[in-house]
């Protein structure tokens, strides 16, 4: 269950300062509260970050779900509350959503697929079906 597997590695973050093991070894790993849009529950769902070199306050997401054909309910809910919170290493802070879109969400993304290839993998499988997006959460 995807849950399951979430959890493990949410405990390993906290367990280790926002470091994880496995698959994600050495990758910048946040975790992200949101709000159902309609439940109202918190969800907490650990994804992989682009730190804007820039500005400290300010890291990028992408809503891959893996190159699924759909975004991910996270996606939804932040883009819905436009707000969330953020665990980065041992740091905890509320952030801003914001939705990138043209060349910004182009470079972004570019700059991301380059770091780890899988992102491109995405696109592939998207192609023709969605745009994936990406945000920028900067700390509020």
């Amino acid at each position: 269950m995807p849950n399951d597997w979430n959890e493990k590695i949410i405990e390993e973050f906290r367990a280790n300062d926002g470091r994880v093991g496995g698959g994600f070894e050495g990758a910048p790993i946040v975790l992200v509260h949101s709000r159902g849009r309609t439940s109202g529950r918190e969800y907490v769902n650990p994804l992989v970050y682009l730190p804007d070199d820039r500005d400290d306050n300010t890291i990028y997401v992408v809503a891959s779900k893996g190159g699924a054909p759909t975004s991910p309910d996270w996606y939804y809910n932040l883009t819905a509350a436009g707000e969330g919170i953020v665990e980065r290493g041992t740091d905890e802070y509320a952030v801003k959503v914001q939705e990138l879109t043209g060349d910004e969400r182009d470079r972004v993304y570019a700059e991301q697929a380059g770091r780890f290839p899988g992102f491109a993998d995405y696109v592939r499988k998207t192609e023709g079906v969605r745009t994936i997006p990406v945000l920028a959460l900067r700390r509020s």
